[in-house]
């Protein structure tokens, strides 16, 4: 038993002039409740209460002890609650880095909400799609799409965003329109690559319930969300990328979806911040409200 929970035990005996009464009010075996004391007077070196068969009392150490007990459990429960308080209402500067693409469609449609729920947390957004030292730079939390590789980090899995292949109808009239996956060793992609000077991400298909990749050529290479999609638009190739991203120009016919029959794999998107940093009020707030964000949007 913590000191914290000794004192308490202490104060409801003396109150209650029982060990039995004080032990059941705090859900504990008498026999704890007795050791509990006995280590209590041992490491003080002091009897605090006299026992007899009907009564327990505090002798006059153990009742300005009982005091000393009041005044200290009356200051952690003003703690608690002015804790409590910051949890419920947390304020500050929050820095939240993502991309460009996940701002503008996904989160500052939203944000207002955010404001209205929490109006004492100043938002700092910045926008970019590399994966940012958040201890050095100062950032509390990014979200970021694809699967996390950073072991230092802890992810908290906000969506599974659906993919599509897509191209231009100028792009698909100049070099046809695949019809197999098999066919795109044939065609030219706009390749997609990390910040960091990583790998390029090549196209994935899932064929026969097993994930496929396929490195298509391509003379454009974009590390950059909107850029990306741009290069499908003008015409530089083929791009994988989730479905929100382009669905009002599948829609308007700006862009075509390339083999419907075979399933993308949906991109995971997550929200990452340091391992073994204590998570602050704002920033647990925060990846609990975007959380229901792209709930919303993606699925639970």
């Amino acid at each position: 038993m913590d000191r914290f929970d000794t004192l308490q035990l202490f104060t409801r005996i003396v109150e209650l002039s029982s060990f039995s009464r004080a032990a059941d009010l705090l859900n504990m075996p008498r026999a704890t409740a007795t050791h509990a004391i006995k280590e209590l007077e041992a490491r003080l070196g002091t009897r605090l209460l006299e026992r007899t068969t009907r009564h327990v009392r505090p002798t006059l150490d153990g009742q300005a002890f009982y005091e000393r007990c009041l005044h200290v459990l009356s200051d952690l429960d003003d703690a608690e609650a002015a804790l409590r308080h910051v949890a419920a209402n947390p304020r500050g500067v929050l820095r939240v880095d993502m991309s460009g693409t996940h701002a503008k469609r996904i989160v500052l449609p939203r944000i207002q909400q955010f404001h209205e729920r929490y109006p004492d947390i100043d938002l700092v957004i910045s926008s970019g799609d590399r994966l940012v030292d958040l201890v050095r730079e100062g950032v509390d939390c990014v979200i970021r799409g694809g699967r996390p590789g950073d072991s230092t980090l802890v992810a908290r899995k906000l969506a599974a965003m659906p993919q599509v292949i897509v191209a231009s109808p100028d792009y698909l009239a100049r070099h046809g329109t695949p019809r197999h996956p098999d066919e795109l060793g044939t065609h030219q992609a706009v390749r997609f690559f990390a910040s960091n000077g990583g790998r390029d991400y090549p196209l994935e298909l899932i064929i026969d319930g097993q994930l496929r990749t396929f490195d298509v050529g391509g003379w454009l290479s974009i590390n950059d969300a909107e850029n990306y999609a741009h290069g499908a638009l003008l015409g530089c190739g083929l791009v994988q990328l989730p479905r929100f991203h382009v669905a009002e120009d599948l829609a308007a016919g700006r862009l075509v979806e390339v083999l419907p029959d075979w399933i993308s794999p949906d991109l995971p998107v997550s929200a990452l911040y340091p391992y073994r940093r204590q998570l602050s009020p704002r920033v647990r707030v925060f990846i609990d409200w975007v959380a229901g964000v792209y709930a919303a949007c993606f699925g639970g």
